[in-house]
């Protein structure tokens, strides 16, 4: 289906254009936001060029971004050097061109920002790994409580509306996990109360503004791409509201913290990681996943749910319970998962800087990239690539079952190979498990309370808003 790696590709110069100095940026940007969109201005190159790999600008440009020149990959072969730290260099790099004031982060240059080649990167990594290695009992349980309390307000929505919005309980369902989990107490009993979610909400879009667009009216467009995507956004619209998440944290995590102390971190700069970690990392990453995930599979329709539901509830009835291994043996619920992760991923961004001179392959072709260039992978087209997977632009809930199990190598959602793990020594997102088992735990307690549902989506500017038109509650268990 694709070249065997041993085989030697033609060495091409990489196509593409930066335009005039400036102009070309601000009209790349233009185009990326409004004249096209994502997905036309990148298949609109691809097909213009010929090529999957070309050099184009990125937002957000002037004024905000020194360097908005990148080579782009977009497909399954090349995409992965940007997991290669030997090659790549991610200083920087989380949100791409451009590095959001330290502010937003108490001044530190906190792990996600860090390259493994930095000291700080392997003591901050090791310690939240270790973390969530304590508290691996503590997940399904803790989970399914928040989940719980969830379905409860999802229907009492629909008992008064006869539909019920998914995002805002799905927001405040995984702040109160993360807390707990973090901080092992409810966050409404802090002086946060029920504001945990929003003022996350404030501090991360500051932070991302300069990559999304507000959904203004086309005539507004340049009205709005002034406001956010022109100059560096400033912290202090939300100092308040961070200083509320700092403290809250810092008064709540006294044990994960003292901890953090004895292997040699400052007990500042910890809180300010775990303040990151658990609202940008973890909260955020479920803002737009698990709508994203609810979207898909609620757009599959009842012949999957029946099988989801038959399945789950077969092995949870063998199992006596929801457990590790009752979620293993779901092996349709895990594919789902997977699917959903593969088609629409919550991070459709990488970004890496070359360390030297390199020679990425795509399918067809070698490129040469230079030391200090900057590569961008835009993984919607990567892990959608039609020289992988069969279908790759459709939803196929059991594509991982059996000999598909092969394909999730090409899964990036995590910042690396769904077949491979986390260290201190690469970029892949340590709570990358924890993300799967989420999900699937997602899945079971929707399918043992209810045998289908209907949604109806909207575009957000990450993620998707979805709203539950009908909930039909489980006729078996």
């Amino acid at each position: 289906m694709f070249p065997p790696q041993s085989e030697v590709l033609p060495l091409k110069p990489i196509p593409g254009s930066y335009g005039l100095p400036l102009f070309g940026a601000i009209k790349d940007r233009l185009d990326y936001f409004y004249n096209q969109g994502k997905d036309e201005f990148f298949s609109t190159r691809a097909k213009k060029y010929q090529s999957t790999v070309f050099r184009t600008n990125m937002p957000p440009g002037p004024f905000i971004a020194q360097n908005p020149k990148v080579i782009a990959v977009l497909d399954a072969i090349s995409f992965p050097v940007l997991f290669d730290t030997s090659k790549i260099e991610k200083f920087d790099v989380l949100d791409g061109t451009y590095l959001p004031s330290l502010s937003f982060t108490g001044g530190h240059r906190v792990c996600a920002y860090l390259d493994p080649s930095e000291p700080n990167h392997t003591s901050l990594k090791s310690f939240f790994m270790s973390f969530l290695a304590s508290k691996h009992n503590d997940f399904i349980p803790l989970f399914r409580t928040c989940l719980s309390e969830m379905f409860v307000d999802i229907e009492d929505e629909m008992g008064s509306k006869k539909t019920a919005g998914f995002n805002d309980p799905s927001d405040a369902m995984s702040f109160n996990f993360v807390f707990r989990l973090f901080c092992g107490k409810d966050p409404s009993k802090t002086k946060l109360g029920s504001e945990g979610p929003a003022a996350v909400d404030k501090w991360l879009g500051l932070q991302l503004a300069p990559l999304a667009t507000l959904g203004f009216p086309k005539f507004l467009k340049h009205f709005e791409d002034l406001l956010i995507h022109t100059f560096p956004i400033p912290f202090f619209p939300v100092k308040s509201d961070y200083k509320k998440l700092y403290d809250a944290f810092y008064a709540s995590s006294g044990s994960v913290l003292d901890k953090a102390e004895s292997v040699g971190i400052d007990r500042d700069e910890a809180c300010h990681n775990l303040v990151f970690i658990a609202g940008f990392n973890a909260y955020g990453g479920m803002k737009a996943w698990f709508p994203t995930l609810i979207k898909w599979v609620g757009q599959a329709g009842e012949k999957l749910h029946s099988q989801l539901a038959n399945e789950i509830r077969t092995v949870v009835k063998e199992e006596g319970g929801v457990s590790f291994q009752a979620l293993e043996k779901m092996t349709l619920t895990k594919s789902v998962v997977y699917e959903a992760l593969r088609i629409e991923p919550g991070v459709p961004f990488q970004y890496g800087k070359a360390k030297e001179d390199i020679v990425i392959n795509s399918h067809d072709a070698a490129y040469e990239i230079k030391k200090g260039e900057m590569i961008f992978g835009y993984q919607p087209f990567a892990t959608k690539d039609p020289k992988i997977f069969d279908h790759a632009e459709e939803f196929v809930g059991d594509r991982f079952v059996g000999e598909g199990e092969n394909l999730l190598k090409y899964v990036y959602w995590s910042n690396g190979r769904e077949t491979e793990d986390p260290t201190v020594g690469n970029k892949q997102c340590p709570g990358k498990d924890l993300v799967v088992l989420l999900s699937r735990l997602l899945l079971v307690d929707l399918f043992l309370r209810y045998d289908t549902f209907t949604v109806e989506t909207a575009v957000l500017p990450f993620g998707s808003s979805v709203t539950l038109t009908s909930l039909i509650k489980a006729t078996s268990t």
